[in-house]
């Protein structure tokens, strides 16, 4: 019988940041569907570990590593751990990220003219450097082996400005709230990268591909849901799991003929 082509069952793929929310429901999708998934977490302590996976954490087709892809020497030997478990990576999922939370300090969710340098600098080494090294790194190994599938996450901040005015209840109501800038500048980045390693790599046939997400529910306030969803042609924001399919599409043979692209999953967010 042919093999699917949407089948990724022992595929080899490296999760980062595979410990946070949306994180942690990519690395259950691909290993519910058969997928060898090593994770890349600063914070992959037992404990956590144990917190967040529960049984699932030891099954033999994931494990979890303890990485900084900030420090391209932790790469290099995290990657040494996965190819002698499993073999070279088919895959790697770019999905660390840093943003300024609601609760930030008022200086990072302040005006522009007042924002941090060092706020600015943490979220580029983050989501600008991290990725460029596990390009880097792992896309070396992919470029050597003949072939594999770059995804790096992005999101409508990137492609977008940040629509200030759904924030417009939190000034209201204190002091001065605006989405910051280094997220919105970090995740556009991340689209021309995506284009040149997969122009760079392209005739080693590893893949290159952005998906760029929307805002996922999480129990946000009333007041901002109302806002996000008013200005979204779906109206509503992500559910958990909602991304999960365009991942496992990216590492499947489905798409083998895509790189280079920027896939939009945001309920029509950047439509209007």
């Amino acid at each position: 019988m042919a093999r699917d082509c949407f089948d990724i069952k022992d595929k080899i793929v490296i999760v980062t940041g595979g410990l946070g929310r949306l994180g942690r429901g990519y690395v259950l999708a691909l290993i519910a569907r058969g997928a060898n998934v090593a994770v890349f977490d600063i914070c992959c302590n037992p404990e956590v570990v144990q917190a967040r996976f529960g049984d699932q954490a030891h099954q033999s087709n994931v494990c979890f590593l303890e990485v900084d892809i900030t420090d391209k020497a932790a790469i290099l030997d995290a990657l040494s751990l996965v190819e002698a478990r499993w073999g070279t990576p088919d895959a790697l999922v770019n999905n660390a990220g840093l943003d300024a939370p609601p609760d930030a300090s008022t200086a990072e969710n302040g005006a522009f003219e007042n924002y941090p340098e060092m706020a600015w600098d943490a979220v580029f080494d983050v989501n600008i450097k991290g990725p460029f090294l596990c390009c880097q790194v792992v896309g070396a190994s992919m470029a050597r082996a003949g072939r594999g599938s770059i995804i790096n996450i992005s999101s409508i901040y990137g492609i977008v400005s940040p629509d200030q005015r759904i924030y417009d209840y939190r000034r209201e109501s204190g002091p001065p709230f605006y989405k910051p800038v280094a997220y919105s500048a970090s995740k556009s980045a991340i689209l021309n990268l995506t284009r040149y390693v997969a122009t760079y790599w392209g005739h080693q046939n590893v893949r290159a591909n952005t998906i760029t997400f929307g805002g996922v529910f999480d129990n946000q306030d009333n007041a901002f849901l109302e806002a996000y969803c008013s200005r979204t042609p779906l109206s509503r924001m992500a559910r958990v799991g909602e991304y999960d399919g365009v991942i496992v599409f990216l590492i499947s043979d489905a798409s083998s003929y895509m790189t280079g692209a920027n896939l939009v999953v945001d309920g029509g967010w950047t439509a209007w």
